[in-house]
């Protein structure tokens, strides 16, 4: 069965996945932050779920059509963005077993080519590596096109629910800066393209001894 078929609403640009049940948690909000200066840098829509939102369903579902309609909602906006920005809890070492089970459901060629911010949120910095060794190879398997830099949130990076880690939020804006090759319209490339094809030439005129 194709994510398409069930019954859709308009395709967003960017779209964040918390894999926490918890609502409001400090995963959600490390997503709602990154597709936040997402949408803001590129210009393009974006929506945020969580686990939560995919209903009981999801734990008993043994294929994708097992999912409720909403959850297939939800499913179908994750395949259908432009990219994506998901966040995963630690819990005990590892990232959640529902979450993991989200994933069991999607074709595997669904998420193929797909541009993923990976972020995670756990309570001290020994969790820090799970994005490098289970979310990164989690969806490699998929084909994703997961960004080069991760961001990874320890809970004294939050204060009243946000991040207040300036070293967190620089990090964080250059893993969506690395959105750019994916989001920017054509226009937009070849402005950013400009400066380099210029020094190019200019290389080129002194090779030839101009």
């Amino acid at each position: 069965m194709s994510a398409t078929s069930s019954k859709i609403g308009p395709k967003i640009g960017i779209v964040g996945l918390s894999g926490s049940f918890s609502s409001p948690s400090k995963t959600r909000a490390l997503a709602e932050e990154a597709v936040r200066r997402a949408a803001t840098r590129f210009d393009k829509s974006a929506e945020v779920y969580d686990l939560g939102q995919l209903g009981h369903e999801l734990g008993h579902a043994r294929s994708f059509a097992d999912l409720g309609e909403e959850a297939r909602r939800i499913v179908d906006q994750i395949v259908q963005a432009k990219a994506l920005v998901i966040a995963s809890p630690v819990y005990k070492g590892s990232y959640p077993g529902l979450f993991k089970h989200l994933f069991d459901l999607i074709d595997p060629t669904w998420l193929a080519g797909k541009p993923i911010l990976l972020a995670a949120t756990g309570g001290g910095e020994k969790h820090a590596l799970i994005i490098e060794h289970q979310l990164r190879p989690l969806f490699a398997f998929f084909e994703a096109q997961t960004l080069a830099t991760g961001v990874y949130v320890s809970e004294r990076d939050f204060a009243d629910g946000r991040i207040v880690n300036q070293a967190v939020l620089d990090r964080l804006d250059r893993a969506v800066e690395q959105f750019g090759p994916y989001l920017r319209e054509p226009r937009q490339q070849e402005r950013s393209l400009a400066p380099v094809s210029h020094l190019r030439l200019h290389q080129e005129a002194l090779a030839a001894g101009f």
